[in-house]
């Protein structure tokens, strides 16, 4: 499968050609032969013009496309263990998942991306080849039986710092107050994101009304 089309930056409407909506209006959840068929056999005129019903459903089925696979890129927790395999939980209805692999794969090149797709109930995964698989196993099952045939290799052993100081030099070198801006954080990471499976009950959401403790074992 090959990347998203991504939107070409010149006057077209909504920035697709046919070719672009042919190629990546098959990735939606509600697609059909014949919704393909009647795109084929419809002018490109047409279909880049916003009087057309038509060419505003179109256009709304990419756009349901990207959004998701955005949301997924943007809002996926991951957790990287000591055998090189990255793992979490996803939401995907629609066929992105060979794209929002590429995208972790190559972030970690040395690493098997390993997602479990709560809206599918499968677990999507890439190797460091780029080699894409589905399983029907749950998560868990699948990090294992990845990490059985890899090396241990502690990815985080030279780190000196206990959880607490860890997390108080990063939120402190992220967290500015003069620069907060609640506007704005409301608009980039809306509600709904926080139904999304590595949102859920992160500290993300309530950071303001609880104490770190509860979330930060504390050392003896």
């Amino acid at each position: 499968m090959n990347e998203l089309s991504k939107k070409k930056k010149n006057a077209r409407l909504f920035g697709f050609s046919k070719e672009e909506m042919l190629e990546n209006l098959i990735r939606h959840s509600n697609c059909n032969r014949n919704l393909l068929k009647k795109v084929q056999n419809t002018s490109e005129s047409l279909l880049r013009n916003k009087g057309s019903p038509f060419a505003r459903k179109i256009y709304r089925m990419l756009h349901e496309i990207f959004r998701e696979l955005e949301r997924n890129r943007q809002f996926t927790r991951t957790t990287l263990n000591n055998h090189g395999v990255l793992y979490g939980k996803i939401s995907l209805s629609h066929q992105s998942e060979e794209d929002l692999l590429k995208y972790f794969h190559n972030r970690f090149p040395n690493c098997v991306i390993c997602l479990y797709n709560i809206v599918k109930n499968e677990t999507i995964t890439m190797n460091e080849q780029g080699r894409f698989q589905k399983f029907q196993e749950n998560l868990d099952e699948c990090v294992q039986k990845i990490s059985m045939n890899r090396k241990n290799t502690p990815y985080f052993e030279d780190i000196t710092m206990n959880n607490e100081e860890f997390f108080q030099e990063f939120y402190s070198s992220q967290f500015i107050e003069s620069r907060e801006n609640r506007k704005y954080f409301k608009k980039m990471i809306p509600k709904y994101a926080m139904e999304m499976p590595g949102m859920k009950g992160g500290v993300e959401n309530r950071f303001r009304n609880h104490q770190l403790d509860k979330y930060i074992k504390k050392n003896k």
